[in-house]
């Protein structure tokens, strides 16, 4: 049954693989994602590389029968935000930051070079990933992630598209800020990592929430009770691959083609067949990107 994945960084699959693991190029990726029926893909583009790449990798990938067709997201990941603007912190985790040249441009450059990606590009359909994350980053890089943020839900705004928004520990500030702003019509949370009383107040105010692998994570109770309380027109799903592969195969990087497994559970978790929950998906994604 045909299905989207909603949110896969095809271009960095291949750095998470094993060494010796052959790595697949982006159409045996997009073949195997369309032999179980995921026919359909938003490739991600989250710093200034990836963002050129998906422009690129957009135009080459159409519908073409026997792969799944793509779309893009362009933005500035919300950890990326701070090196633009020379900030380097030590992550909570230990991971440091790693400036790269492309960091030496400053952050409103950056953002406008997204801007003229998207305003240029008609099979970019999705300003991000953007927003909040807080698990690596202080106050002095937290402030440029706002600035970023902000920043995004205005250029989404400007060419009506829609806004994908990435969440990590940040859940009040991320609704701070649309409150403030105000959203975009159509803002999909990314890896949705609520509990059922934020998807409630997402819910309300028409936003769409994206589930992913951690929705079978045993721990996962209150992600799961949040799906519940979804109604089923906003509900979306991805891999956010390589990224949050489902359980049983966690451990593995993944890819497209794994999004049967998340969608059978969210469908367990919902009560609901497989595919109504497919098809739903499916028309929602429609409504929100446009046709492939």
């Amino acid at each position: 049954m045909p299905v989207v994945d909603n949110h896969t960084h095809l271009d960095t699959i291949h750095e998470a693989l094993a060494e010796g693991v052959p790595v697949p190029t982006i159409v045996e990726h997009l073949e195997n994602a369309c032999a179980v029926g995921v026919d359909r893909v938003v490739q991600i583009g989250c710093d200034l590389p990836s963002a050129h790449e998906t422009a690129r990798l957009v135009r080459e990938h159409t519908v073409t029968p026997g792969r799944a067709a793509m779309v893009g997201g362009i933005a500035l990941h919300p950890n990326e935000a701070p090196l633009h603007a020379g900030v380097r912190e030590v992550a909570p985790d230990g991971l440091d930051p790693h400036p790269r040249e492309h960091h030496a441009v400053p952050l409103d450059e950056a953002v406008a070079q997204i801007a003229d990606l998207a305003r240029g590009n008609d099979r970019i359909r999705v300003i991000g990933e953007t927003g909040l994350d807080r698990f690596r980053t202080g106050e002095r890089g937290y402030a440029a992630q706002v600035a970023s943020f902000r920043a995004h839900v205005a250029l989404a705004k400007e060419l009506d598209l829609p806004l994908q928004i990435h969440d990590r520990d940040a859940h009040r500030e991320v609704l701070d800020v649309l409150a403030r702003d105000g959203a975009p019509e159509r803002t999909v949370f990314h890896c949705f990592s609520g509990d059922a009383e934020m998807a409630r107040v997402c819910a309300a105010n028409g936003w769409y929430l994206s589930f992913a692998g951690p929705v079978t994570f045993r721990a996962n109770d209150e992600l799961r009770s949040a799906l519940s309380e979804t109604p089923r027109s906003q509900v979306l799903v991805e891999t956010d691959a390589p990224f949050l592969t489902p359980h049983p195969y966690r451990g593995r990087p993944a890819a497209p083609y794994i999004v049967p497994v998340t969608l059978r559970a969210m469908a367990q978790v919902r009560g609901e067949a497989v595919e109504e929950l497919a098809a739903a998906v499916s028309a929602t994604s429609e409504s929100l990107y446009g046709p492939w």
